[in-house]
């Protein structure tokens, strides 16, 4: 079930109604069964796999709680880590795994492996799973206590505003607040409504416009080379933050209508002013996952210049990795570990040369001048992403920079490839309302905060018009079917 269907449309009130009819201590069961209804929707047998997930996590956390020894609770974490990750292995990483073994023995001319596995990637099986087995480390660790009660531990791991594309949950914060549900509230309502309603715009006005023209030009490469892939390429990076952060939003929002407060996965990651400072803006449910679940362990930066700088080049192959089982996800999550590593070792000389320079890293124009760097450093590597294969990927780049043909900008061919002059001007528009948006976070402004402190008439005014503009404005697929999230396919 999508958000931006009819389904949900008709799903979520139903799901609120009843939440705050039945009694407080009941409120749970409800929300756990309208969690794995709403996950059934894809495919009902693929329930099994989150039920086997969190049976496995929640047994073996209430083990390594009453372990005896230290080999003990090693043996259990070990066993729990290697259960959850051989199911995402086989189901999300096994063909690709083939294709590589595949590879080296043709190398070797040695007949190759034909069997491939036909299976369907289980929707948000990277997140649930991901959010598990964080839980578990954490009772591991000591630093919670392990959940004795299997229904609401269920709910923990299957809640479904966050269910399929996070944020990736802790549960110190999540597993509390279901331990307490709240009563009903009026200001919990409108906030997480207008929330939704933003949500909505980013992903089906903005996202889905943009995923036309980039779709129509990243599908075929070899016809719209140069300036078009540019563009696409430029248009790509806001396409898939209008999709992921659109998605993270409406989840927040309609954990909010519920009286449940989730994490705010994204924080104007394109004001960045380095590559380091944008992962710490980007999918931060997902950073924050990967530093205290695999960069601390691995030695962090405790352990030398080398170490941390090869601990770090490991968290983001794996985050490419985690990604999407191809080598260009892999590409692209070592392009953005090597930036850091890269900008870290240039400290110096950069140092040096704005001492030469005369710059003054305050100004305006220097701290523009470094996001607008840190974008086309973090745009550039996005073409690993959004590119079908490495080689792909490796055609569009060249392609970009060695574009001759800049009239395309001008004589109207952009607008032939689905989205016509008008739906141009509603993405610049958009974009513009999305930056803003950022800015003012940025400068920690929360303009739902502003436009809740107003009076009535002019927050229904605002709601009113966001939502006319959605209907009139939004991109609903082919055939006016919902379009998918991107990171549904993670």
């Amino acid at each position: 079930m999508l958000f931006n269907s009819i389904d949900f449309l008709c799903f979520f009130p139903i799901v609120v109604l009843l939440y705050f009819i039945v009694p407080q201590k009941y409120r749970y069961i409800w929300l756990l069964a309208a969690s794995y209804y709403f996950y059934m929707c894809w495919n009902v047998k693929y329930v099994l796999l989150l039920l086997s997930s969190t049976l496995v996590t929640y047994i073996m956390a209430i083990a390594l709680e009453k372990a005896s020894s230290a080999v003990q609770k090693k043996l259990f974490m070990t066993l729990c880590i290697l259960f959850n990750l051989a199911i995402l292995a086989y189901f999300k990483y096994a063909n690709f795994a083939i294709l590589c073994i595949n590879k080296v023995l043709s190398c070797l001319h040695i007949s190759v492996i034909n069997r491939t596995v036909d299976v369907l990637l289980p929707v948000g099986i990277s997140f649930y799973t991901f959010q598990a087995l964080g839980y578990v480390i954490d009772v591991y660790r000591g630093n919670v206590t392990a959940e004795k009660h299997f229904l609401k531990y269920a709910l923990f791991v299957s809640f479904f505003p966050q269910l399929v594309a996070g944020p990736i949950e802790r549960s110190k914060n999540l597993l509390s607040q279901i331990q307490k549900p709240t009563k009903f509230n009026f200001d919990n309502l409108k906030e997480g409504l207008l929330l939704m309603i933003w949500g909505f715009f980013v992903k089906v006005v903005l996202a889905d416009r943009i995923a036309v023209f980039v779709d129509a030009v990243y599908g075929n490469l070899n016809t719209y080379q140069g300036y078009y892939i540019l563009v696409a390429t430029v248009l790509f990076a806001f396409q898939i933050y209008g999709d992921f952060a659109g998605y993270s939003i409406i989840a927040m929002g309609a954990a909010k209508v519920l009286g449940f407060e989730l994490m705010d996965n994204f924080n104007a990651p394109y004001f960045s002013r380095s590559v380091s400072e944008f992962w710490r803006r980007w999918h931060i449910s997902l950073s924050y996952w990967f530093r205290d679940y695999l960069y601390i362990p691995l030695g962090g930066n405790r352990k030398g210049k080398f170490r941390k700088y090869l601990n770090r080049m490991i968290v983001f192959f794996v985050s490419g990795l985690w990604h999407g089982a191809g080598m260009h996800y892999i590409l692209w999550g070592g392009i953005n570990g090597a930036y850091q590593v890269i900008g870290e070792l240039l400290m110096p000389v950069r140092n040096k040369l704005q001492k030469i320079l005369g710059l003054d890293r305050n100004r305006f124009s220097h701290k523009l001048m470094k996001v607008i760097i840190t974008f086309i450093l973090i745009d550039l590597s996005w073409v690993f992403f959004r590119a079908d294969s490495t080689r792909s990927a490796l055609f569009a780049l060249r392609s970009i920079f060695a574009a001759e043909n800049p009239w395309i900008l001008f004589d109207g061919s952009l607008y032939t490839l689905g989205i016509s002059e008008k739906g141009f001007h509603v993405i610049w528009i958009g974009i513009a309302a999305l930056l803003a948006a950022d800015f003012f976070k940025y400068k920690g402004i929360k303009v739902r905060d502003a436009v809740l402190r107003q009076e009535l008439w002019f927050q229904w005014g605002v709601s009113i018009f966001m939502i006319i503009t959605i209907l009139v404005l939004g991109v609903y697929g082919s055939g006016y079917d919902s379009s998918g999230f991107i990171y549904f396919q993670f």
